[in-house]
């Protein structure tokens, strides 16, 4: 997959929240300030300060002048990636990210889904390689960012983002259709290993292994992907179901789990069951029930844009919650079944360069030329890409 990005930088913490009435909140705010106060909310940096103007992102209608004469309405939020399973809501303005990656932007939605390395962490547990269809800021609860992939070069699901050669390679060698850009993704879903050099994902020697391979990982997609390739939202087996048995607080302050019992507690609150597996689902060595939970009751600096949020504990992210959890226990289930994919011994360099798959050709590794519609530049200007 020769075309990568780097993973998004916001710059500042208030753009994105767990909800998006804490996002118009915070908005009201910020657009209430005027001078020095509002360029002390807005929490500037060398890439973004209220006097800065810059373009709309690609299929967003915000402004484009300079954010110290903002008056408008909040912007509508989009669901974003924010980390491991974490999604989150933020503010599609340009002029409040420093580093938003427009081209990423330009290829959302639709069909498209994006494969995000985690960085590597000698030892660390969790998978190399996580996919979504939300647009990703590329966390790494580790601290060390990989890299974004888009499996699409184009909007609406054109151009697969794969080397030039390589789905006549995959349908040669395993099979017509064995070259699909979902059947990659399956498959690298399935087999990728992390290494110093970045995710690795190795070939099979044969066509039985690629279609096992590619089948558990279709499963392993459709997790995350709540049914979306299925049809079908994913359930625990056995008919259980994490279920609220003590009402959560209004302000949890710890999380803890209780693995003979299979319950979560939130503060005072009960969930279960919650099996092991979702409890010790890790990304990078970060437990991700552990972070998503961190994220939502940290405590923010008073009178900063941050510390705009709820009054109390949502019962839409006790929905989130419980959804979270059968994915991870789902996830966390299946790990195991990976291993025989991951060994290889299949096609290495050698043969994807006698097939002419290597090298990838320098124009693979760019963006696409998008030029079916208009975007407009800073201060209302416009601009074709």
């Amino acid at each position: 997959m020769p075309w990568s990005v780097a993973p998004l930088r916001f710059g500042r913490g208030w753009v994105v929240a767990p909800d998006v009435r804490t996002l118009r909140a915070r908005w009201g705010r910020l657009v209430a300030a005027e001078g020095d106060e509002r360029e002390v909310l807005f929490r500037p940096s060398r890439a973004r300060t209220t006097g800065t103007a810059v373009a709309a992102l690609p299929g967003q209608r915000t402004g484009t002048g300079r954010f110290a004469r903002e008056t408008g309405p909040c912007p509508e939020p989009v669901r974003v990636l924010s980390g491991p399973f974490d999604e989150q809501w933020l503010l599609p303005d340009h002029r409040l990210i420093d580093t938003a990656r427009p081209e990423l932007w330009r290829v959302a939605g639709g069909p498209q889904l994006f494969f995000v390395e985690q960085g590597f962490v000698p030892g660390a547990a969790g998978p190399p390689l996580l996919m979504t269809g939300a647009l990703p800021e590329g966390r790494s609860p580790a601290g060390r960012p990989g890299r974004i992939r888009p499996l699409f070069r184009r909007p609406g699901g054109e151009e697969p983002n794969l080397a030039p050669g390589l789905p006549g390679f995959l349908d040669d060698r395993y099979g017509r259709g064995a070259g699909g850009p979902l059947e990659w993704a399956a498959w690298a879903v399935a087999a990728a290993v992390p290494s110093p050099a970045g995710c690795r994902v190795p070939l099979p020697a044969d066509r039985e292994v690629w279609a096992a391979g590619v089948a558990l990982g279709r499963e392993l997609l459709d997790i995350p992907l709540r049914g979306a390739l299925s049809g079908t939202r994913p359930r625990l087996p056995g008919g259980r179901r994490p279920y609220v048995r003590a009402a959560l607080p209004e302000r949890p302050r710890s999380l803890a789990y209780d693995s003979e019992g299979e319950v979560l507690s939130v503060g005072d609150g009960r969930i279960s069951p919650v099996p092991e597996a979702a409890w010790e689902y890790r990304v990078g060595g970060v437990r991700v029930l552990e972070q998503w939970f961190a994220r939502r009751t940290a405590p923010a600096e008073p009178g900063s844009l941050e510390a705009i949020g709820p009054a109390a504990w949502p019962q839409e992210w006790t929905s989130e919650l419980l959804d979270l959890i059968t994915v991870l226990a789902l996830l966390g289930a299946r790990e195991a079944e990976r291993a025989p994919f991951t060994a290889g011994g299949g096609p290495g360099r050698a043969a994807l360069r006698a097939a002419g798959v290597l090298p990838v050709p320098d124009r693979a590794r760019r963006p696409a030329s998008v030029l079916d519609h208009q975007e407009e530049g800073p201060e209302g200007q416009f601009m074709l890409v």
